[in-house]
């Protein structure tokens, strides 16, 4: 299964995360895979047993991190909280957050854009343009940081 595929799959496993405890959610993790999303919906291939124990450990891996990208969320959206997001934003930039910050192989540009994508296909009117702005100014914050790093 392609990056964008198996990430539309790990977005919806995080936007669940939202509704569940976390001992619940090993099994909505099963039931998701059992259920109708055993293939995508877009009569694409169906999610292998690879590509589901890649989605699960991947997910373990985000909420893991949790704590720490909802404090980056929550100190880059003035004036928001991430109690205060829809739902479908905060899944679409907790991951995205996740790769910028926790997974070296994928670039920023290429997390924002298909955050992005996520908040076009999922979210609201205003979702894509929320989603990019939050994560603009956290690549901006993060590019700053590196440069004052390197100058030191």
């Amino acid at each position: 299964m392609n990056r964008r595929k198996l990430r539309e799959h790990l977005f919806k496993l995080i936007y669940l995360g939202a509704f569940n405890k976390d001992e619940e959610m090993p099994r909505q993790i099963e039931m998701y895979f059992d259920e109708e999303h055993t293939s995508d919906g877009e009569g694409d291939e169906p999610v292998s047993d690879e590509d589901r124990e890649f989605l699960k450990e991947r997910w373990k891996e985000v909420n893991v991190h949790i704590p720490e990208i909802d404090e980056v969320l929550n100190h880059t959206a003035h004036g928001w909280k991430t109690d205060r997001f829809a739902s479908c934003d905060l899944a679409a930039l907790r991951l995205a957050v996740f790769e910028m910050l926790y997974d070296e192989t994928i670039p920023d540009g290429v997390a924002i854009n298909e955050a992005v994508e996520l908040a076009k296909k999922y979210g609201g009117d205003s979702s894509p343009a929320f989603v990019n702005g939050v994560l603009g100014e956290i690549e901006r914050d993060k590019v700053k940081k590196e440069k004052e790093h390197e100058e030191s």
